[in-house]
């Protein structure tokens, strides 16, 4: 470096060449924090793509969902679009606890459900439940809810029940590496209502196994299977979906798309199969 500084314009070299080396530090540090931040960035992803099925977490979550069923009715000449909202809350309990509340909200479209039946649309009945659930997992990954469900009569004529009816509810969820399996469910019995409708006696039970493999991809196996004490009769769609974990505007977002497949239902309901398509908003504490 001596013998530089003694040639003519030796300094101004050794001064350029160290402006080169240090702006070549820099760009080289700002491609590690890149990579580095991409890095953690992704694993941050995959780690809520991993808990968009589990409700027990403390985070907002926003699903909307559209699916569509077909061979409806003991013609299957039937139709039927259903549009669910399933904002699931959780409130702070103090230090350990939350109050996790989902709600679901669903419109109808359907057409032919029975013969003669024509076209009815609408709003369906609405499913309110409370977990009172740990705010932190155990240390093998287990999150649990335990509370209670309510059946608000809110459905337009020929889509609702036209009951009130209340029953405990409850799940368990485990996170162990890319999986998350678990299950949510309750029982319902009418408690109130017009004369018009029937009485409720329902248990719903949705067990659910996820993995999540690599850049926020999550595959599911599910069902929301119903029996139905009243009649003696099973309702099993079995689900099959893939998910993507977005990043718009700042915001996470899951896309979900999927198929179903009815392995039973009663007369009047779908079978066969159907599809369905999920976008949840995700709003991590």
């Amino acid at each position: 470096m001596e013998r530089w500084a003694s040639f003519p314009n030796g300094a101004r070299l050794l001064a350029r060449q160290d402006e080169v080396l240090i702006r070549a530090q820099a760009i080289v540090l700002a491609i590690v924090c890149a990579l580095v931040s991409a890095a953690a960035c992704a694993q941050s992803d995959d780690e809520l793509a991993g808990q968009v099925v589990n409700p027990f977490t403390s985070m907002v979550k926003v699903p909307v969902q559209l699916s569509y069923d077909r061979n409806i009715g003991p013609e299957n000449a039937g139709r039927s679009y259903a549009l669910k909202i399933q904002p699931l809350v959780p409130f702070t309990l103090g230090a350990d606890w939350d109050l996790i509340s989902r709600t679901i909200f669903q419109a109808t479209a359907q057409k032919e459900v029975s013969p003669g039946a024509g076209s009815q649309s609408g709003l369906g009945d609405t499913l309110q439940s409370f977990f009172l659930s740990p705010r932190k997992a155990s240390a093998d990954g287990v999150d649990w809810g335990l509370g209670a469900a309510v059946l608000l009569p809110t459905g337009s004529d020929d889509l609702g029940a036209k009951k009130w009816a209340l029953g405990p509810a409850g799940g368990v969820f485990r996170d162990s590496g890319p999986w998350t399996v678990g299950i949510v469910a309750n029982h319902i019995w009418s408690i109130a209502g017009g004369k018009a409708g029937e009485s409720i006696s329902s248990t719903f039970l949705q067990p659910i196994a996820s993995y999540t493999a690599g850049e926020a991809w999550t595959y599911t196996l599910q069902t929301e299977a119903t029996y139905d004490w009243e009649v003696k009769q099973w309702s099993v769609p079995l689900e099959a979906s893939v998910a993507k974990l977005l990043r718009l505007g700042g915001e996470r977002v899951s896309l979900e798309a999927g198929f179903i497949y009815w392995a039973a239902s009663p007369e009047s309901g779908p079978k066969g199969w159907g599809f369905f398509f999920t976008t949840t908003l995700l709003f991590p504490k």
